[in-house]
């Protein structure tokens, strides 16, 4: 299906972490890897004692939080996911104009604390905090801006052509950002986790488990391998269960409920929640290729076997005590993915994915594989828009699963990038056995 097909507000979304509603619901010779191209020095600036690393960080933290203190007061707060593909300001395509995706700014949180922006990180996990625990379940996407009340407000935008105001939740037929996706779920869960490794309190660490119980009550599956289903569709305005399952969904839920069964949080037996998510993702490695599929259609056993999905291959390299023959899936992202200067989100192979090549930057170096992290990065440093945030892609468009990336600046792109240069798992607590942070203290100055 076309993306003029596509309801407008999946013209981005990342069709990994979330949502993948579309996608699966829908179902039914390679050059050498262009990545490893020579690029610029990671040491350019070292001359005034900063490395590249540390310059991509640091304006990419500053773009971030000066989105977070551009809203006055200290009070809960949600971000933007999108610019105009001017660089500045809100993206001309009302669906998106205002809309903030609860990976995103989960995303947000975890970078903002990496390097040392509590107050801001805090001011965005208060937001996502009140959604966890007031609504009656946590959206894909909800209204930019401050947060007032009791929980944020569903995604919305004025008409001019019916002279009306839009609520996604109850008026847009193709509200994808009225669903909930588990995987946008254990982002978000993984936000507060990160928070509570932070201060201590308890508030944020409570939020994360309402958030896991709620998986385990809706989402857990007994079909094929077992795991964990999509969550929640919502499309025609007729909320529905997802049938199918995402490898990277239950990827993201074993990352959190292996946190919460570390921290011996109350609630669950989260140990077990963790081994079963992980069954799940062990059964879609298909050894003979090398990597995974995507996930199941429906029928929630049928491995879905196209496309190839770079988020699925990377993010595995990143859970505790991953298998060492899952690395075997970098060869074939190698194979299928790369692109001039990184790596593209599907093997389409139409265009450099910003998020996707920093995602890759983190797992290389995630498994010592530093000449190539660096690479990556000095591609992902090149994609700064005006306005501080980095472009989803350089080029006009490229292919997701089912949709596109546009040319637009991208707060998640702009976070991995935050993650990837300050070598930052968001899988695990700043500073424990395994991170290789060596503290839970900021990696740069602010």
């Amino acid at each position: 299906m076309s993306s003029a097909t596509r309801p407008a507000d999946r013209l981005r979304h990342r069709l990994g972490a979330g949502a993948i509603a579309a996608w699966l619901a829908l179902l039914a010779g390679a050059p050498s890897p262009a990545y490893a191209a020579p690029l610029q020095s990671r040491h350019a600036g070292a001359a005034s004692g900063t490395t590249r690393d540390e310059i991509l960080a640091r304006r990419s933290c500053r773009a971030i939080a000066a989105r977070v203190d551009a809203v006055p007061g200290i009070g809960p707060v949600l971000l933007r996911s999108y610019d105009s593909r001017r660089g500045k300001g809100a993206p001309d395509l009302p669906p998106l104009h205002s809309a903030a995706f609860s990976y995103d700014n989960a995303l947000a949180v975890i970078a903002l604390l990496a390097c040392g922006r509590l107050s801001q990180a805090g001011r965005i996990g208060a937001a996502l905090r009140l959604a966890a625990v007031h609504d009656t379940r946590l959206r894909d996407a909800y209204r930019a801006g401050a947060v007032e009340g009791g929980k944020p407000l569903p995604n919305g935008w004025w008409d001019g052509e019916r002279k009306r105001w839009v609520d996604a939740a109850h008026d847009y037929a193709g509200a994808y950002q009225d669903g909930t996706s588990c995987g946008n779920v254990a982002w978000v869960g993984l936000a507060l986790l990160a928070l509570h490794d932070a201060t201590g309190e308890t508030r944020w660490r409570d939020a994360a488990v309402q958030l896991a119980r709620w998986v385990v009550a809706h989402a857990s599956d007994t079909r094929g391998a077992g795991g964990f289903d999509g969550g929640i569709e919502s499309w025609m305005l007729a909320p529905r269960k997802a049938t199918w399952k995402s490898t990277e969904h239950n990827i993201d839920l074993a990352a959190l409920f292996g946190w919460l069964a570390r921290i011996v949080a109350p609630g669950g037996n989260w140990e077990q929640q963790a081994r079963y998510a992980r069954r799940f993702v062990a059964a879609q490695w298909d050894g003979t290729s090398g990597h995974f599929w995507m996930g199941t259609t429906a029928d929630g056993v049928t491995p879905l076997r196209s496309p190839s999905a770079l988020d699925v291959q990377l993010w595995a390299q990143l859970l505790p005590d991953a298998p060492k023959a899952w690395r075997r899936a970098l060869a074939w992202v190698e194979h299928a993915n790369a692109v001039a200067g990184g790596f593209d989100f599907t093997d389409v192979r139409d265009g450099l994915w910003t998020e996707g090549t920093a995602q890759a930057a983190l797992v290389y170096r995630w498994l010592g594989h530093r000449t190539e992290a660096d690479r990556l990065l000095a591609s992902v440093a090149q994609q700064a828009s005006p306005g501080g945030f980095l472009y989803a892609t350089p080029d006009a468009r490229i292919t997701a699963a089912y949709s596109h990336y546009y040319h637009q600046p991208h707060l998640a792109a702009t976070a991995w990038a935050v993650l990837a240069a300050l070598d930052r798992n968001p899988y695990l607590p700043a500073g424990s056995a395994g991170d290789h942070c060596a503290s839970g203290h900021p990696t740069i100055p602010p």
